[in-house]
């Protein structure tokens, strides 16, 4: 106890952990103050019901680095008090690689889910498609991800599974539809008609008026004109549905027919002739 080099000792160890929890506690403000302006930043360009969300990733990063600097300013402090840290980090790093050879599976899923909310890929509410799965997106987790099909069915992915992800509500569709009108019917008519019937057609889906493009293709016995429409995301369906009856009217009032299979019959007359009729 009267040993001044033992309280030398004792000071500038007591020292260098107040500074290891110092630093610590400056390292983890700013990373806390760098992820919120990240945060902030991703707020902004998502839709507003998206903010939770947001909010949820901002934590579950704060805790993160939280755990890690706890971590490393533990075994720095340990450190100080003549604690050998190489079989404690030996006998971590065998932990570990038993855990991580046990559960590939579960560490895949997790990391996988981890970059997903990070990379805000999809969100709770948007319309995706992976694989043969394609609905509703109603949980998002770290282990697995619930879609809702427009059919009832609920799909439970590993996130592990989820290599390619189409995201159908991100950005305006555009919906298309073919209308067939019958091969004697005059064309451009038909396409003044359908455009002046499109110049009021409205609906709270669409973005912008709908537009003939012209002639698709040419059949047997059928003349298909194109007509395209944007519209809100995952609205395609409605609009399409709601366009072809309007179109349907529309044609059936100006008297432009659509196409039907004709059948050419032939008549053998007593003199052994031939006519023809339809």
């Amino acid at each position: 106890m009267t040993d001044s080099d033992t309280w030398t000792r004792i000071g500038e160890s007591a020292f260098r952990i107040v500074v290891i929890i110092a630093i610590g506690l400056l390292m983890m403000w700013v990373v806390h103050k760098t992820i919120d302006r990240i945060i902030l930043q991703k707020e902004m360009l998502r839709l507003q019901n998206h903010s939770r969300r947001m909010n949820t990733v901002g934590k579950l990063l704060k805790n993160i680095v939280t755990y890690v600097v706890y971590f490393i300013g533990g075994l720095l402090i340990l450190s100080e008090f003549g604690i050998h840290l190489a079989p404690l980090l030996a006998g971590a790093g065998v932990i570990g690689l038993a855990i991580g050879f046990g559960a590939q599976s579960l560490v895949k899923d997790v990391i996988t889910g981890f970059f997903i909310i990070l990379e805000d890929q999809f969100a709770v509410g948007d319309v995706i498609q992976t694989g043969s799965y394609r609905g509703t997106v109603e949980v998002i987790g770290l282990r697995a991800t619930r879609i809702l099909s427009w059919t009832g069915e609920v799909y439970i992915i590993p996130n592990g599974m989820i290599n390619e992800v189409t995201n159908f509500s991100l950005r305006n569709a555009v919906a298309v539809i073919d209308i067939a009108i019958a091969y004697e019917s005059d064309v451009e008519r038909a396409t003044e008609v359908i455009s002046g019937h499109l110049a009021q057609f409205q609906d709270e889906n669409l973005v912008k008026t709908p537009e003939v493009l012209g002639v698709q293709s040419i059949g047997a016995s059928e003349v298909t004109l194109r007509v395209t429409a944007e519209c809100l995301p995952n609205t395609t369906a409605a609009i399409s549905r709601k366009l072809n009856g309007e179109l349907k009217k529309a044609l059936d009032e100006n008297g432009i027919e659509f196409p039907y299979t004709r059948m050419m019959t032939y008549q053998r007359n007593e003199k052994g002739g031939a006519k023809n009729g339809a």
